[in-house]
């Protein structure tokens, strides 16, 4: 599994339900690596999406503890449970799944994440949800970092690290 995740210069990922930014070259990075691909989020990053609609040419994955919530959307698959997500995940290959957020989701999953994928922006906004510092974490080590790009007057880079010590969700297995 790998993890995509836009953070501010002190991690932060959202406030009140929304991303702290809209950078159109990340997004279009987002769809263009996630397309055809499982895609995994919390209800409330699903009701945060445009319409609180699923993420198009993907399939969705929603976790949620409220056993009540089910939609029935196209390409939606709602899970009460960690246990009920392996099981489902046990029908696609484990390095097509993202996990794109929110807070919860992060802290959850990116144990099992051999990848991170982070835009990191070089300002901080006020933030309610935050990605773990994976840059201060012993088993998460940096591997490429791009060039400073520029949105308007917002500076960032894409980075992506590796987890050393991930675990795959389905074999229970270090595969690095």
């Amino acid at each position: 599994m790998k993890a995509m995740a836009i953070v501010d210069s002190n991690w932060g990922i959202g406030n009140k339900g929304k991303l702290l930014v809209h950078i159109p070259g990340d997004m279009k990075a987002f769809k263009a690596m996630t397309l055809e691909k499982i895609v995994i989020m919390g209800r409330n990053t699903l009701e945060s999406l445009p319409g609180k609609q699923p993420l198009i040419d993907r399939v969705n994955i929603v976790l949620s503890r409220d056993l009540n919530y089910d939609r029935t959307d196209t390409n939606l698959i709602t899970c009460h449970s960690i246990g009920d997500l392996i099981n489902i995940l046990k029908g696609f290959d484990t390095n097509d799944v993202y996990i794109i957020g929110g807070q919860e989701i992060y802290n959850q999953f990116l144990p099992f994440c051999s990848v991170a994928y982070i835009t990191k922006i070089n300002k901080e906004y006020k933030a309610d949800k935050h990605l773990m510092r994976i840059d201060e974490q012993k088993n998460w080590k940096l591997a490429w970092t791009s060039e400073v790009k520029y949105y308007k007057d917002i500076q960032y880079k894409s980075l992506r690290y590796t987890n050393k010590d991930y675990i795959n969700i389905l074999y229970g297995e270090n595969k690095l």
